[in-house]
């Protein structure tokens, strides 16, 4: 994994094992023990990767220049209004003419009565590896569209970046029907102002950034600093100009984490790794070995013959990492039952372990892949790039005599 990667732990606490004889076997296994203890789950902050496609250079400002134009709690506002070029009509907006913007305390008023948090992993539409994977808290994006009283002809919510005075915003937009109402068992699209447990830092989008559960980075918005209500139908997101589909939802893929690169021929080897867990949920992880000298057919471009097994899926953990208090998740919303995280959880990452068998020497194609909930391998259903990268994840493998 390159330097995006967040899941090398540093001394990280091993996921606890499940019962499945996969599992049990593996934690016999001192390989198994010591590869799936490397795993770390929650990102903490200072390796998080982020991307500014904007080019907004927040990470680059000093604390005086950030609190000027508004990137720090205490300066920090929001200004959400109808939009000028359509015929929306919103009864109270919260605009700079009023003198009524919603600032810091204010979010924070609302934040006492309609907190949530939930997990959720961010990552580009096109990108290789996730970005981090975090526990957010915020506020239903809803509440704040409802203080400004719309009325009629609101159809979508566009929200944009604080912007550099010679640049234009980013932007991504919404459906107002998705901001207003969440499913049952979803979760609701927030302005968050937590990452694990901590204010967000303006080098990573705060004090306040967008999270649209199911949805890639193109959605996530950071620096939010307005809201515009409009009757255009058209999404207009800037990252569409990008060429993504920036309305595909998240996809189910596996990656390899910490995968060996060269092992003695006849004994066995540790593989870890994660899942993404997209829409259509996550059934199983698989992997293969191919020997690289051996053609593949060229019509079985999606490897189904590659001889694929099973690996185990590994279960909670007892340690989340991400510097939270003791390793300890707190409460979440919208996520749990009972008292209970169901798992695998759709939009979060899940680890899986397998044990490869001894192999003769070569060079080899070590894969993994999803089969997702309705039973579709991976890259199924939806295989092009441009809606989400899900390609199979291959790594060479050198087995030594």
């Amino acid at each position: 994994m390159n330097r995006r990667s967040f899941l090398h732990g540093s001394g990280a606490a091993a996921a606890a094992w499940s019962l499945s004889p996969a599992v049990a076997r593996a934690s016999i296994d001192p390989r198994m023990r010591e590869a799936i203890a490397r795993l770390e789950y929650l990102t903490p902050l200072e390796r998080a990767f982020i991307l500014d496609k904007g080019k907004a250079e927040v990470g680059k400002l000093p604390p005086e220049r950030l609190r000027e134009i508004g990137l720090l709690p205490e300066t920090w506002s929001l200004e959400a209004v109808p939009d000028p070029a359509s015929n929306s009509v919103v009864e109270q907006p919260l605009s700079r003419a009023a003198g009524n913007l919603l600032d810091w305390s204010g979010l924070m008023a609302l934040a006492e009565k309609h907190a949530v948090r939930y997990l959720h992993v961010c990552v580009c539409t096109n990108g290789a590896d996730p970005y981090h994977m975090t526990l957010w808290e915020g506020v239903p994006l809803r509440e704040i569209v409802w203080l400004t009283r719309p009325r009629a002809n609101v159809r979508r919510v566009y929200y944009q970046s604080y912007h550099r005075p010679n640049l234009p915003p980013f932007q991504a937009s919404l459906p107002l029907g998705q901001v207003l109402e969440t499913p049952p068992g979803q979760m609701p699209v927030i302005l968050a102002y937590k990452m694990n447990g901590r204010l967000i830092p303006a080098s990573h989008g705060g004090p306040v950034r967008m999270m649209v559960p199911g949805a890639y980075g193109s959605k996530q918005i950071k620096w939010v600093t307005r809201l515009v209500l409009t009757n255009d139908y058209k999404s207009n997101d800037s990252d569409a100009e990008l060429n993504n589909d920036t309305e595909s939802a998240m996809k189910t893929r596996a990656r390899f984490v910490n995968p060996p690169k060269e092992i003695a021929a006849g004994k066995p080897a540790a593989i870890t790794g994660m899942a993404q867990v997209g829409i259509s949920g996550l059934g199983k992880v698989q992997y293969a070995v191919h020997l690289q000298q051996a053609p593949w057919p060229e019509n079985d471009p999606y490897w189904t013959g590659a001889g694929w097994k099973d690996a185990a899926l590994l279960p909670p953990p007892d340690h989340w990492g991400g510097d939270l208090p003791g390793g300890k998740l707190p409460a979440l919303t919208g996520q749990a039952r009972d008292g209970r995280i169901p798992w695998p959880q759709r939009y979060t990452l899940v680890h899986w372990a397998a044990l490869l068998p001894g192999l003769p020497p070569g060079r080899y194609d070590l894969c993994c892949r999803t089969i997702d909930g309705n039973g579709i391998a991976q890259p199924m259903p939806r295989p092009l790039l441009r809606t989400g990268a899900n390609a199979i994840h291959h790594v060479d493998l050198v087995v030594k005599g």
